[in-house]
């Protein structure tokens, strides 16, 4: 995938946006990965980088405020508290810089189990349900629930889903954007930029997908 990504960068101009902080996309990508695309954006933008160069950022806490995030984060902990799972581990909220990351089984938890906890999400709908009653307490908070991967969902404020990246890019001219992601149904992460007028979506189920759908654009361009 790599090497289909920097051989992409000779032919079209190549960004990554995703809902992790700056620290987990470099587990994930490579610890030169801010360098090796064109555009690179974490938290959906929030933190982002053009040629390898920093951006603009913005917080949470600017939005919000310190009482509201405490509200926020402390009836999170509570419900947490109140739920029985196959079985929990560490780290249940993370605080990024413009978003909160909760994962009802903990971040801590093993390959197995995150697993198993998918699994278990799929038949019981945990995390969905626990965003519902999020949505219900904090209806005038402004807020956007995006559920992603296997084992969290992120809270952050409205707007402040994938398509926070788009206008970065409409500043530097791009008539036209293709958007690649998985999580393009209704309440996934990538949903919102999947089907933003701004961009060309594409649907995908994994790399090797991703390569063909990638590919195909790139055929019928010529």
């Amino acid at each position: 995938m790599k090497a289909f990504m920097e051989d992409l960068r000779s032919k079209a101009y190549v960004g990554v946006v995703g809902g992790s902080d700056l620290s987990k996309q470099l587990e994930q990508l490579g610890n030169n990965c801010v360098n090796e695309f064109d555009y690179f954006f974490t938290q959906n933008g929030l933190v982002s980088f053009k040629k390898g160069q920093p951006l603009a950022s913005t917080s949470i806490v600017d939005f919000l405020g310190e009482e509201k995030l405490q509200k926020l984060i402390n009836f999170i902990l509570g419900y947490l508290a109140k739920i029985e799972l196959p079985c929990k581990r560490g780290t249940f909220i993370e605080f990024r810089t413009g978003m909160l990351n909760v994962s009802p089984i903990g971040r801590g938890c093993s390959r197995a189990e995150r697993n198993a906890f998918e699994e278990y999400d799929n038949k019981t709908k945990v995390r969905a349900t626990m965003v519902e009653a999020l949505k219900k307490e904090f209806a005038d908070f402004k807020l956007t629930y995006s559920i992603g991967g296997q084992i969290s969902f992120d809270v952050f404020p409205e707007g402040w889903d994938k398509t926070y990246c788009l206008p970065f890019l409409e500043k530097d001219g791009f008539k036209e954007i293709h958007f690649f992601g998985d999580k393009t149904y209704k309440g996934g992460n990538d949903y919102e930029i999947f089907t933003d007028n701004r961009t060309v979506g594409h649907s995908v189920k994994s790399p090797a997908d991703t390569r063909k759908e990638v590919t195909a654009v790139l055929e019928a361009s010529k």
